[in-house]
């Protein structure tokens, strides 16, 4: 017996330290840019950054400045998204008002929610065929908008289906025809494409959504941490080396580390490749 245990005990070590060697390695670039707050990455591995002010820069992944969006009316931006094939999607809850541009960052539509049952949208997320899914803090419901028309077509009240008595909605996003919804002293939880509750992922403090291959990736203390969608299993992956890390998102050849100064641009490590 003493062999088979000894030979356990070797695994589980080496298994840890596997894990403790896994690093993101040398990044490709460090992005310096006064208070920038948002990142995303689109099918081409181009970076987009947005300042406190809600201006939009667009990066290569080398690091080099390709072009700058500043919007007329000025706003802090509460979602951007480049992860669809064409379009970019911005939205300010302070200037109640969402942006699709092109991957150039020219302006393809403009709108707010007049005229809608939205009254006072909090977050907001694009969705496949031309809807802008909605938390509306009014009424305390999640709201389907087809922009195209303007009009609302779908109201779930989350405060009769939820099980958390705090709806401090932090962020929604749209994950392979499912509605993920940030409520980080609770957890997050999944709607179908109808805003049907299919479920909810039992994890507090995530500040921003990442997806990668079925999983959600955050950073805490430090770490890079995974959950798988299916299980529900919470992994620790690697340590971060880049002091007051807030947030990891991902591409499809790159991945950046958020901090309050700069933007880090690393290549995904095959270790994180073969994550399953």
């Amino acid at each position: 017996m003493k062999p088979i245990a000894t030979l356990f005990i070797f695994l589980i070590s080496s298994l840890g330290m596997a894990q403790d060697d896994n690093t993101l390695g040398n990044p490709l670039a460090a992005i310096s840019l006064e208070n920038p707050d948002l990142v995303a990455i689109d099918t081409k591995d181009q970076i987009f950054i947005s300042n406190s002010s809600g201006d939009i820069y667009l990066y290569a992944k080398e690091g080099e400045q390709l072009n700058l969006f500043s919007p007329s009316r000025q706003g802090k931006l509460d979602q951007l998204e480049a992860a669809w094939t064409v379009n970019i999607f911005s939205f300010s809850a302070d200037l109640q008002q969402y942006r699709i541009l092109d991957r150039f960052l020219n302006p393809l539509a403009e709108q707010g929610f007049l005229g809608t049952e939205v009254n006072l949208a909090k977050a907001a997320t694009l969705g496949n065929n031309n809807v802008v899914w909605v938390w509306d803090e009014s009424d305390l419901s999640l709201k389907k908008v087809d922009f195209l028309r303007n009009i609302v077509t779908e109201s779930q009240p989350l405060n009769l289906i939820l099980d958390s008595s705090d709806l401090s909605i932090s962020e929604i996003r749209e994950f392979k025809n499912r509605l993920f919804v940030n409520v980080p002293k609770s957890g997050v939880y999944i709607f179908d494409n109808q805003a049907n509750l299919m479920g909810k992922l039992n994890l507090s403090g995530v500040s921003k959504l990442c997806y990668y291959q079925e999983h959600l990736l955050w950073i805490q203390d430090n770490e890079l941490k995974a959950m798988d969608l299916g299980t529900q299993s919470i992994s620790t992956l690697a340590k971060v080396a880049e002091p007051k890390a807030r947030y990891i998102q991902i591409g499809q050849e790159i991945l950046s580390i958020v901090t309050s100064e700069k933007v880090y641009v690393y290549q995904i490590p095959d270790w994180l490749k073969a994550i399953e």
